[in-house]
């Protein structure tokens, strides 16, 4: 008896059209992270806004979220796939809870974990299309790192992603220091966001800070910052550029 190889019809499900598909390029996504240390933990900040393109679409999106017991996660790209990164880690701490050993994983264990999951994406040319920062404090320890879409990572006292790391990290780099108070550390963030808002067109001017201690996460209710727009150099910006 012979088999036959039945040939699958051009518009069939499982023919050529149906191959698997790469993420080419976001469709809504969120802007800048900033995040830093203060003396009693981390503080992290990000507005809420999520972009379908150009068009500021979405403006209540959080993209800030505690991470076990010890960590912080914030995330600039592609919202569906930071949905898909805290479904990873959501089974990743289900199976930490389930040993019951008293033991719980730390912001450097979810760092290294999150910096091994956007690597082995990028290997696969199908990355998860965000800009990752994690903070957290375990055992009176401080950390705080950032991971890119193709597992790009470090660790510092003070990071960002997106536009911050343009307009936002040279403020930091200049104000901040390891004794800051909360207020202070606050009043920090709010500047670089307000840089941000003037300068980035994603931005928008409603924000949350959320800071992670030892003894655990809180995230602010959203709300905005005073601006001025009257600036010289906001009513003319082409002044003095080529060809103005």
């Amino acid at each position: 008896m012979q088999f036959m190889a039945s040939k699958q019809p051009e518009n069939s499900l499982l023919g050529p059209e149906s191959d698997s598909q790469r993420t080419l390029y976001p469709y809504v996504t969120g802007t800048s992270v900033v995040a830093l240390k203060y003396k009693d933990g981390i503080l992290m900040a990000a507005d809420m806004g999520g972009s379908y393109g150009s068009t500021l679409r979405y403006k209540s999106v959080e993209r800030m979220k505690p991470i076990g017991k010890h960590s912080l996660l914030g995330a600039s790209g592609e919202i569906s796939d930071f949905q898909e990164i805290l479904h990873y880690l959501d089974e990743l701490i289900l199976y930490d809870n389930m040993w019951d050993d008293g033991n719980s994983l730390g912001p450097k264990e979810v760092h290294n974990y999150l910096t091994r999951v956007m690597y082995n994406r990028r290997n696969k040319f199908n990355p998860l299309w965000n800009s990752l920062v994690l903070g957290g404090v375990k055992n009176g320890q401080k950390y705080l790192g950032t991971v890119s879409m193709i597992g790009v990572n470090f660790e510092d006292n003070h990071v960002a992603t997106g536009f911050g790391n343009h307009l936002a990290r040279p403020i930091l780099r200049q104000e901040w220091h390891e004794n800051l108070s909360f207020e202070d550390g606050v009043r920090l963030l709010e500047k670089c966001m307000r840089v941000l808002l003037y300068r980035d067109r994603s931005a928008i001017n409603k924000l949350q800070i959320a800071k992670i201690t030892e003894e655990g996460s809180t995230i602010s209710q959203p709300y905005s910052l005073k601006t001025y727009w009257e600036f010289s150099a906001f009513a003319n910006p082409a002044q003095g550029a080529v060809g103005s």
